[in-house]
């Protein structure tokens, strides 16, 4: 530690140094030099004039003092990152997890937690409707031809009433933060959303690095969630007194196949795959040492495609035989219910806002990233006269696939892109460029900033409200300027703040 006191340090400015990562320097030194953070770019921890933000006061405060005690964090969180199962990605790579965290104030929480509620509950409103009578096409609202020409959409999963209503277990919702620092929603994914697991691991080992911060700076709890997914899990359950709950696993060589462990060991139900199950009569049955168990709630982790060969790909061999049909009966629930992907569609994604109006009359809270739909004319004209400020992005893609980033791209490829668009209207979507925000990542052994993005996790319990879990799945762009924000990169643990902490807005 160094000899200033914590009380006096609080109260005094971010120190300099020449030399960034010098012996003897602060972690934070050097950090806010000219070309660190970008112009136009929002640091979630600095303001411009480099005062630190309110809520990560306590965070500079214990992370602040001499490199040789923050070097050693590092290390620390490293060793403790070992053997984590939870904490990798494809190819069992460990997802490397940074010892300064992301930090939500109370206020601003609140703020996402009543727009990601009023967003599941339109959406749950949507799919219902869809799966229907489709009254908000018939109204008008939505072009037909959206639904109709959507791969994710799947007839045989009209007409089947989920028990309780619920289609919408869980929601995993991806945000950034704009120049402005204001949170927008990028998309969501109400399939299978996968990352709650890193949420989980991330905070246990935040908890062994720096457990005095945790405490100080009243953080709210994550591991609660598992209860949560529980109990609206068996709230969706058919009418028997002692339900059955199954996790359903493609197996161990799916990427996410430790977090699905995971969320079965934490919830006391077992964790399956596809030949561990049959159906009969219309009902799914569990084997078992002890014989045939018959099962009432089914978390699937596998895609539409895969879940039943008798309705989907009939060379699957991950689903089960049948389940649809036992499903439609009423005498199991699959969550998330089957034909959740037209609500991801990212056509049928830019009509939220009239979602929200036509089904809940209100107006939307929690604001999308501006999407400009190139099938409306006005629309089709602006991104064909501002394509070399834009992000087009092929409209039944996925992932990265088939972006063009406009300020970077060609002469020759603007001109391509254009005569694309003007051929298949319905086929493109553009973006602004958004500045993502940036937030200090340790990159050896000094702190620069890298853009990060967020996925937050709402858990539908259906008669008992939306639980959206407190802290989510931040993932660091961690190449310098870039603004992939993707599995392949860093971790943060996520924190927010607890009601009754005086902060000043900062």
């Amino acid at each position: 530690m160094t000899g200033v006191s914590r009380a006096a340090e609080r109260n005094s400015p971010p120190r300099r140094s020449a030399r960034a990562g010098q012996t003897g320097s602060l972690l934070f030194d050097g950090y806010l030099e000219p070309d660190r953070p970008h112009p136009g770019v929002f640091d979630e921890m600095f303001s411009p004039d480099g005062a630190v933000r309110a809520p990560y006061r306590a965070v500079r405060d214990v992370l602040a003092p001499a490199v040789a005690e923050p070097d050693a964090r590092p290390e620390a969180l490293d060793r403790a990152s070992i053997g984590q199962d939870t904490l990798a990605v494809r190819g069992r790579r460990p997802i490397p997890l940074d010892v300064v965290p992301r930090v939500i104030s109370a206020g601003e929480w609140s703020q996402l937690q009543r727009g990601i509620v009023q967003r599941v509950r339109a959406l749950e409103a949507f799919l219902a409707d869809v799966h229907g009578d489709a009254q908000i096409v018939r109204d008008g609202v939505l072009p037909r031809r959206l639904i109709t020409r959507c791969a994710r959409f799947h007839r045989v999963a009209a007409n089947l009433d989920p028990p309780g209503g619920v289609r919408i277990h869980v929601a995993g919702l991806d945000l950034v933060r704009d120049q402005a620092g204001a949170f927008r929603l990028l998309g969501h994914n109400l399939r299978n959303p996968s990352g709650v697991g890193s949420v989980l691991e991330n905070r246990r080992t935040m908890a062994r690095v720096v457990p005095d911060l945790l405490s100080e700076q009243r953080v709210r709890h994550v591991g609660d969630y598992c209860a949560h997914l529980l109990r609206a899990l068996l709230a969706t359950a058919p009418n028997v007194a002692d339900p059955v709950v199954v996790v359903l696993t493609p197996g161990a060589d799916d990427h996410a196949y430790p977090e699905h462990t995971l969320l079965a060991r934490r919830m006391g139900v077992e964790l399956v795959e596809g030949r561990d199950l049959f159906c009969r009569d219309h009902s799914a049955y569990l084997r078992t040492a002890r014989g045939e168990r018959q099962v009432d709630v089914i978390y699937r982790r596998i895609e539409d495609e895969f879940l039943d060969p008798l309705q989907f790909d009939p060379d699957s061999v991950l689903g089960v035989a049948g389940v649809l049909n036992a499903a439609r009966a009423g005498n199991v629930a699959i969550a998330n219910a089957p034909g959740n992907g037209v609500g991801d569609d990212r056509l049928v994604s830019t009509y939220v806002p009239e979602m929200i109006s036509y089904y809940l009359g209100e107006k939307q809270l929690l604001p999308d990233v501006a999407t400009h739909r190139c099938w409306l004319d006005d629309e089709r004209a602006h991104v064909l006269a501002h394509l070399d400020e834009l992000v087009l992005t092929p409209a039944r893609g996925s992932g990265g696939y088939g972006i063009l980033f406009g300020p970077s791209a060609t002469a020759r490829q603007l001109a391509a892109a254009r005569k694309q668009i003007r051929k298949d209207p319905w086929g493109w979507i553009a973006r602004p460029v958004v500045q993502l925000s940036t937030v200090p990542t340790n990159a050896g052994g000094r702190l620069v900033p890298r853009h990060v993005g967020l996925r937050l996790f709402a858990v539908n319990g259906g008669g008992d409200g939306v639980f959206v879990l407190p802290g989510g799945w931040t993932r660091v762009a961690l190449p310098e300027g870039s603004l992939v924000i993707d599995s392949d990169g860093g971790s943060k643990d996520t924190w927010v703040l607890a009601e009754g902490r005086a902060l000043e807005a900062g």
